[in-house]
This record gives C-alpha cells, sequence and structure tokens, in this order.
C-alpha cells in the first residue's frame, strides 16, 4: 500500500476495507468488481475514493450482465450513476433509504412502509398522524391547480438530466414561501447558469401557487377572457373581501364559488400578473 501511495506502483488490488477513509489523491480510476452486490451507501463510499485531487477521475462498476440484475440492484446502480454532482452524498442516502425502507418507528424489524409511497411522503403523512394523536388542528393539504396556458418548464438544453429536472419541479412545487423560490432560483443559475425565459415564467408560476397555498384556493384559470378562482370550503379568503370586489361589474361569482375576473385577450405573461395583483391583495386585506 505505501508502494502505491509513493507511486512506486501504479496499481492496488483490495477489498472493500478502503471505503473507510482511505485518502490516496493521486488514485484517480477505480474498477469494483460485481457492484450489484453492493449496497447504495457502500458504493458511494467507494466511489469517492478517487477523484480526490485535481485530476479527473474514473470508477468502473463491473456486473454479470443486466439480465441476471435484482430490480433492488438495478435500483441502486441507477442512481449511483445519477448522482455524481456536488452534494449528491444526502438525496443518494434517500434513495437508500427508500430502497431498504427504514423500518418501524418503535421496533426493531428493519422494513416497513416507505418504500410503497416514498420519503417525503412517508415524513408528511407521519407528521399529520402525529399531530393528530396531539389533538392538534391540522390543515388538510392543498395541491392548487394553474391553469393559465403559459410555456413555463425547464428545457431539456439546459438541465439535461430528467431526474434532476423532476428534483428541481418537485422542489419548487413544494416551495411553501417566496424565500424558498429565490432559494431555488440562486441554486439553479449556480449549477446551470442564466435563466432562459421558460425556466423564468416558471419560477413566477410556482410564486402564484406559493400565494393560492396560502390563501387555499384551488384553481386559477384563465379561458381566453376571463381569468377564474376557484374556492375550496375553507378558503382563507373571506366573504367579505369577495363581496366587496362583486362592486365592479369586472366581477362576477357563481354559485359554485368560482371568482371571475374578466380580463379580455391579454398576453398570457400580463394574465399571470394580473392573477399575482388579486392574490396580493387578498393577503393585504
Amino acid at each position: 500500500m505505501l508502494d502505491f501511495i509513493e507511486g512506486r506502483t501504479n496499481l492496488f488490488v483490495c477489498t472493500t476495507i478502503i471505503e473507510n477513509g482511505i485518502d490516496i489523491p493521486t488514485a484517480n480510476t477505480m474498477i469494483i468488481n460485481r457492484a450489484d452486490c453492493f449496497g447504495l451507501a457502500q458504493l458511494y463510499q467507494l466511489r469517492g475514493r478517487v477523484g480526490r485531487s485535481h485530476q479527473r477521475a474514473y470508477a468502473y462498476l463491473l456486473i454479470p450482465g443486466e439480465g441476471v440484475l435484482t430490480r433492488d440492484a438495478r435500483e441502486r446502480l441507477k442512481v449511483l450513476q445519477e448522482q455524481t454532482e456536488l452534494g449528491a452524498g444526502f438525496r443518494i442516502a434517500r434513495h437508500d433509504l427508500e430502497l431498504r425502507g427504514a423500518g418501524d418507528l418503535l421496533g426493531a424489524r428493519q422494513a416497513g412502509q416507505m418504500a410503497a409511497i416514498g420519503f417525503e411522503m412517508y415524513t408528511e403523512l407521519l407528521e399529520e398522524t402525529i399531530q393528530e394523536l396531539q389533538g392538534q388542528d391540522r390543515e388538510e393539504r392543498i395541491d392548487p391547480e394553474i391553469r393559465l396556458g403559459l410555456s413555463a418548464f425547464l428545457p431539456e438544453n439546459y438541465v439535461a438530466d430528467p431526474n434532476q429536472r423532476l428534483v428541481l419541479y418537485r422542489k419548487l412545487a413544494s416551495a411553501r414561501d417566496d424565500v424558498e423560490i429565490y432559494q431555488a432560483s440562486d441554486e439553479l443559475r449556480d449549477r446551470y447558469g442564466e435563466l432562459p425565459a421558460t425556466a423564468e415564467l416558471l419560477l413566477e408560476v410556482m410564486k402564484l401557487r406559493v400565494l393560492m397555498k396560502q390563501l387555499r384556493i384551488g384553481l386559477a384559470e384563465f379561458d381566453g377572457h376571463n381569468l377564474v378562482f376557484s374556492f375550496p370550503a375553507d378558503t382563507k379568503v373571506a366573504p367579505e373581501q369577495i363581496l366587496a370586489l362583486l362592486k365592479d361589474n369586472k366581477y362576477s361569482f357563481s354559485a359554485d364559488y368560482r371568482l371571475s375576473l374578466r380580463l379580455g385577450r391579454l398576453p398570457r405573461e400580463q394574465v399571470l400578473a394580473a392573477a399575482k395583483k388579486e392574490l396580493q391583495a387578498f393577503c393585504r386585506l
């Protein structure tokens, strides 16, 4: 091993013992035999033994053939291939948790229901159940729909990896306030460069979505002439606020709790701005 570290030999054959913090900056290539037999976290630790300096590094994972891999082994290798950027460690740990299961909360069994619904949904349901058992009031989750006919998305030539795009969409959709939107915007600029127009528009749509969550408005829709908001029964918009708007002939309110604002033919971007302005007014009142 000392010969390898000091450059007297250029090949080092070893067991998985090297995953335990071995630091050899000159090592730039690793070949892992029967990678399908290793756990996800273990593969991540092994891969981290190369590329520990300025030299470009490579990790080759050898398998007997895709046809003989188990489903879990295939998932582990796929996750490892996709998560290569800085900060991937936490996401890999989360995927590992989903693949293996989190086990019982109050027991020793290492199998649970998390794999069936995913880590994020599991933690949300767990938090809601704890609040319910403690007798706390909790609001039902609301997932607003936005149908404004806008081309708001992350282009493939901006974020090439489809799985990473999905992660970013999920992060934006789950944002609870504008601060989280701005943080996501900074992350995109930092990792992928200046935002294209469709991505900028996506962030603005997500800000509208945040307002809709805060006010508990289920739908924002534009039919070409009218901007329509749909209010569920537990909306935080007071009836007095809606009645005050109806004094203006531009507004109308239907029996199925839909507020319409006549805009006429406007560019879709202006419709988005109008929708945000209306909801911000509700927040101030």
